[in-house]
């Protein structure tokens, strides 16, 4: 479990998330802070946002699945939202149920809605029951209210049971995500960074701007590379611009090690380099004893 030190707890303080109560979010942020005031929000922006603008003292938001891959709305929420910076990270086991009104059953369903990237992480699922067919909703724990409200049986969503006890719903089948291991890793968000104790293994996320030349990527990674250092994600997201990118890159290394600033030193002499956070790698990602 990835968890503040107790003096630095934002308890009794106002964390923000996205999607409804219920939500696998607001599971993250119980396992890092235990005794905060969640605060859900609509969108990702929205939560970056509140962050950035004082109206909560942290957030929480999803970067990447193990199933779906990278959670892009969360990285172009961090991109328009400079002033935040990533302090903690915790790994949530992803555990999907059906759910529906109470005397429903699965032949009943015409439709099931959830999070597009909950979707994604049930693909097996749906092929198993063409007769279903996928809606995409804006969150899960909010697909779960929705159908709650609705009362229709042939309407179902796709949530954590936790969702389904607030909101009343009877679970049809459970564990229907694509591998038993799932899992999401989520990034706690603050107005200012906060340090890593030396020595602790960690990970940095950056943000790159290269210039759109042949080899810009390769002579941005090389000095990450040149130094020992482990690169555990690169991708690309559009800039905004027609055709023009930027790179999302994490780094392990232990915190305040010569090799990563030399490396960061580098690099900046070939890159754009916004640091958007060093945090306490969680154990179970990088698949070392807890």
């Amino acid at each position: 479990m990835s968890r503040l030190p107790s003096s630095e707890s934002l308890s009794p303080g106002l964390v923000a998330f996205q999607g409804a109560r219920g939500a696998y979010s607001e599971d993250a942020l119980r396992l890092l802070w235990p005794s905060a005031r969640p605060v859900p929000m609509r969108s990702n922006l929205d939560v970056a946002r509140a962050v950035a603008t004082g109206a909560v003292d942290a957030g929480v938001l999803p970067v990447e699945n193990t199933l779906a891959g990278s959670v892009v709305a969360t990285w172009d929420a961090i991109v328009a939202t400079e002033t935040v910076h990533a302090i903690a990270e915790t790994v949530v086991p992803i555990h999907h149920c059906v759910m529906a009104p109470h005397g429903a059953s699965l032949s009943d369903l015409v439709t099931v809605a959830s999070h597009p990237v909950a979707l994604d992480q049930c693909r097996g699922w749906f092929l198993r029951h063409p007769h279903v067919r996928a809606v995409a909703a804006e969150d899960t724990a909010g697909a779960a209210a929705v159908v709650a409200s609705s009362g229709n049986r042939t309407c179902g969503a796709i949530a954590g049971r936790g969702a389904a006890a607030l909101h009343g719903l009877s679970i049809l089948a459970e564990n229907i995500e694509d591998r038993p291991d799932n899992q999401t890793r989520f990034l706690a968000l603050a107005r200012a960074p906060r340090p890593v104790v030396e020595g602790v293994l960690c990970r940095t996320s950056l943000v790159l701007a290269t210039a759109n030349i042949p080899g810009a990527l390769v002579a941005a990674l090389t000095p990450l590379a040149a130094h020992g250092l482990n690169l555990t994600r690169v991708e690309s997201r559009p800039t905004g611009e027609p055709w023009t990118y930027r790179f999302f890159v994490d780094v392990q290394h232990e915190a305040g090690s010569r090799a990563f600033t030399d490396a960061l030193a580098a690099l900046s002499h070939v890159a754009t380099v916004r640091l958007v956070g060093t945090v306490p790698a969680h154990a179970s990602h990088l698949g070392a004893p807890s």
